[in-house]
C-alpha cells in the first residue's frame, strides 16, 4: 500500500484533484469530511468546542455554525490553534483507522489522504508521498469569492490562515498548476497517479 497525501492552498482546486484520483481508483480518506463528523452533535469533540467557544456558535438543531466558528477563528490565531488541537487528534485517529482498513482491502492499493492542513497538522510526515495543488493568488482570491461569497479582504485573511503557498510547493513530491483548466489538470493527475501506480510494477 502506498500512503500520499494530497493537500493546497485554499481554493486551489484541491477537490477537483481528489475526485479524479477516485476515478482513477485511490481510495480517498476526506480529512475535510471527517472533521465535520467528529464534531457533529453531542460527540467528545463538540463538547469541547462549545465549552470553549460558547453556545453562541451552535445552530438551533445542535450543529456548530461553521460561517460563525470560521469568522472568530480567522480572526484570532490562538482560538484558531485551540480549535485545532482539538478537532486534528480525533481526525487522525479516524484517518489511521480507515488506512488499516484499505490496506487490509488491497495491499497494493493507493490510499490518498486529502487534507486542507495536512501540512499544518504534521501529517505530512507519515506520508509516503506529498501531492500539493497549487493555484496564484489571483486566482484563489477569484474562486474564494464566487464559491463563498468573500469579500477581497476576507478571502485574503483565509489564503493567510494557512502555510504560503509556496512553502507547500516545495516540499512536495508533485506538484499539479490547477491555474490552467480542468482537462490541464486531469492530464497532470493522470501522469503522476501513473507514475504512483507505476511502483507496483
Amino acid at each position: 500500500m502506498l500512503l500520499v497525501g494530497l493537500t493546497g492552498g485554499i481554493a486551489a482546486g484541491k477537490s477537483l484533484v481528489s475526485e479524479i484520483l477516485r476515478g482513477l481508483g485511490a481510495y480517498i480518506i476526506d480529512a475535510d469530511k471527517i472533521a465535520r463528523q467528529v464534531v457533529e452533535p453531542e460527540k467528545p469533540a463538540w463538547f469541547e468546542i462549545v465549552k470553549f467557544f460558547g453556545r453562541d456558535i451552535i445552530n438551533k438543531d445542535k450543529t456548530i455554525n461553521r460561517k460563525r466558528l470560521g469568522e472568530i477563528i480567522f480572526n484570532d490565531p490562538v482560538k484558531k490553534r485551540k480549535l485545532e488541537e482539538i478537532v486534528h487528534p480525533k481526525v487522525i485517529e479516524e484517518e489511521n483507522r480507515l488506512v488499516k482498513e484499505y490496506g487490509r482491502k488491497n495491499p497494493n492499493g493507493i490510499v490518498i489522504i486529502d487534507a486542507a492542513l495536512l501540512i499544518e497538522a504534521g501529517s505530512h510526515k507519515r506520508v509516503d508521498k506529498l501531492i500539493v495543488v497549487y493555484a496564484d493568488k489571483e486566482t484563489q482570491f477569484k474562486r474564494l469569492s464566487e464559491r463563498d461569497g468573500l469579500s477581497r479582504a476576507d478571502a485574503e485573511k483565509r489564503t493567510a490562515s494557512q502555510l504560503p503557498l509556496d512553502k507547500k510547493v516545495k516540499m512536495a513530491d508533485f506538484v499539479i498548476d490547477n491555474s490552467k483548466g480542468i482537462e490541464e489538470t486531469r492530464r497532470q493527475t493522470i501522469d503522476i497517479f501513473n507514475k504512483l501506480s507505476g511502483r507496483f510494477k
